[in-house]
């Protein structure tokens, strides 16, 4: 427990932080850390435990690695120049599947933005610190190769090395939320067409299961299942603008999450059995709300025909800024109920209601406001 006070001096009850830690790696689905060490520069990344005098590698843009006694060789030795934000037009790259539809909906490539990029480290003959130490950027980091290229590249030097992605590497590299193209009727059926993702059909499945899932070869970056509610958000949304009227959101992990924009504010309310640390809860659902508002309104990478992707700088992915993003209320239902992820139906709930106050245009990212 540590004592806690308001901004007024008042004290306030003392939080669990063991609690609060256990509820963020509900949320995160990876392990988390709550406390003031991690305000402090002291949150145990893998980057953060590597031993001094560790050799850096960093891509070479090549296909290798660059690998150097320092970060600033390394990438000097790299010879790369950051990439830019590009002029081309973008957009979705999916067709609409052919039918009369009550409601249809076309989403783009996005970029999942996290904000510790890809890092680890090995010694020789031994195992790669986890990419995942103290969170997994929401799935994005699930799948991450830097792990076992940290192994092969100790053994090679027969020193530790540190294998570190920059945000261009991690925009290059890195899994996408699978676009998807669809179409629904106002009894749940329809047909959704998606870039082609290994566990993409099963998860449309568990929340939409009158949606016909088509999958298709797409040149682009890879995707990844693990992302955030991929696939049922995306069903959730389009089956709500079906209807035209939005309900609860019970996410395949048991999480419960209601949303609506009132007077240009989100109002969330969240059921994820016992909370264990309502701020923790809070945080994530407020994160969860800002997440999905921009992904419906502002967030896209323009991808060429040739797979390519030419948005390679953090201002660059559309995520809205604090300033630009609705006031978010937030009201968690309490419950004696073994404690489970809230903030993905959140998620999805929240991609609904702001869907559907704008209308339901087809094309995301809307480029529209509250």
């Amino acid at each position: 427990m540590v004592e806690a006070w308001d901004q007024l001096g008042a004290p306030v009850a003392p939080r669990d932080l063991d609690a609060a830690s256990a509820r963020a790696e509900i949320e995160g689905h990876a392990p988390q850390r709550v406390g003031p060490e991690v305000a402090l520069g002291r949150g145990g990344f893998a980057d953060d435990t590597a031993p001094p005098g560790a050799l850096v590698a960093v891509p070479d843009g090549a296909g290798g690695w660059a690998v150097a006694e320092t970060l600033t060789e390394a990438r000097l030795l790299a010879g790369k120049v950051q990439g830019r934000r590009t002029t081309a037009p973008g957009g979705p790259p999916l067709a609409l599947p052919a039918g009369e539809w009550a409601a249809t909906l076309r989403t783009s490539w996005v970029e999942p933005g996290y904000l510790e990029t890809d890092a680890t480290w090995c010694a020789p003959g031994g195992e790669p610190a986890t990419v995942l130490a103290n969170g997994g950027a929401f799935g994005a980091k699930v799948d991450s190769p830097l792990g076992a290229e940290a192994r092969r590249l100790a053994d090679e030097h027969g020193r530790p090395v540190r294998v570190l992605w920059s945000r261009e590497d991690a925009v290059r590299h890195g899994p996408k939320r699978p676009p998807v193209a669809g179409g629904a009727r106002g009894d749940g059926t329809g047909v959704l067409h998606v870039v082609r993702t290994p566990g993409i059909a099963a998860a449309v499945a568990s929340v939409a299961p009158g949606l016909q899932v088509v999958e298709q070869d797409v040149a682009g970056p890879p995707t990844s299942v693990a992302l955030r509610a991929a696939g049922w958000a995306e069903a959730v949304v389009l089956l709500a603008g079906a209807r035209g009227s939005l309900v609860p959101v019970r996410a395949p992990g048991g999480g419960e999450a209601e949303a609506e924009v009132v007077d240009g504010r989100i109002r969330v309310r969240v059921a994820a059995g016992d909370p264990l640390d309502p701020v923790v809860l809070r945080s994530y659902a407020i994160g969860a709300s800002h997440m999905a508002f921009g992904w419906v309104t502002g967030e896209s990478l323009v991808v060429d025909d040739a797979g390519t992707i030419h948005d390679l700088t953090i201002r660059s992915f559309g995520i809205p800024r604090a300033i630009d993003t609705p006031p978010i209320d937030v009201e968690v239902d309490a419950s004696s109920g073994p404690p489970v992820n809230g903030s993905d139906a959140v998620f999805a709930a929240v991609a609904a209601a702001v869907w559907l106050h704008q209308g339901c245009p087809t094309d995301w990212p809307t480029r529209g406001a509250l």
